[in-house]
């Protein structure tokens, strides 16, 4: 299966290489996952993503890994926007090892003010959920967006199939920097069942982008809506 992940990889890099007649755009991400508390024992992960930009929309391919919880997981995905009239339609699909498929379908309309909507299925095959919002779900945003660097937004992502009390509200603000480089905020209200017990909890990531370098520092508790506290730490480039 993972040779199939790899050679599926290759494919989509290849055909949207010739798809791109300008240099192409790439962007490799290392992420570092730390979990601890809940009368759970520590474990650490790693992923390493790999995504290219061109005209056929982004196409990535990546792999997670933790050896205390014994999971190693390759995934492969990809998504675009469309413009349809005055609306942007947003397909996302992925597929990883286990059998696992995935994908997303969002509607979003407005230039200044925008107002937003999406819906999520899985196949519910095993996977690692680093998406870290609830994958069968549906989804809506809205948000002002005063340049291309600075916006506020708000994002509800609630679970509508296997545990439809698990809620994520995200506030999201970015702001330009100085000589190209911009800040993000992402204050996330976490709540829904967790061993049986309703549960509400704050977390946040920041996120800082220099033209070819960003960096990101998260803290997410009761993660994937489990007992335990997760902090991350991701570096990156773009080439």
């Amino acid at each position: 299966m993972k040779r199939c992940l790899l050679i599926a990889a290759w494919t989509c890099v290849c055909v949207a290489t010739q798809a791109q007649d300008l240099a192409p755009e790439y962007k490799l991400t290392t992420g570092v996952y730390a979990l601890s508390g809940g009368g759970l024992p520590n474990s650490h992960g790693a992923d390493l993503n790999l995504r290219r930009t061109s005209d056929v929309g982004n196409v990535w391919a990546a792999w997670y890994r933790s050896p205390e919880q014994d999971v190693s997981q390759p995934r492969l995905g990809w998504d675009s926007s469309y413009g349809v009239s005055s609306w942007r339609i947003q397909p996302s699909v992925q597929m990883a090892s286990s059998g696992f498929w995935g994908g997303s379908l969002g509607v979003e309309t407005g230039d200044s003010w925008y107002v937003g909507a999406g819906f999520g299925r899985t196949n519910l095959h095993p996977y690692t959920n680093l998406n870290f919002d609830p994958n069968d779900a549906w989804m809506t945003s809205a948000g002002y967006r005063w340049s291309s660097v600075q916006s506020l937004g708000f994002q509800i992502v609630r679970d509508n199939r296997q545990n439809p009390d698990q809620q994520h509200v995200h506030a999201v603000y970015r702001m330009g920097m100085p000589h190209g480089q911009r800040l993000t905020v992402d204050v996330l209200f976490k709540s829904g069942l967790v061993e049986d017990q309703f549960t509400r909890r704050t977390g946040l990531s920041v996120t800082y982008d220099w033209p070819q370098f960003f960096t990101r520092v998260a803290y997410d508790p009761i993660i994937n809506f489990t007992p335990q506290t997760m902090w991350r730490v991701s570096v990156g480039t773009r080439f």
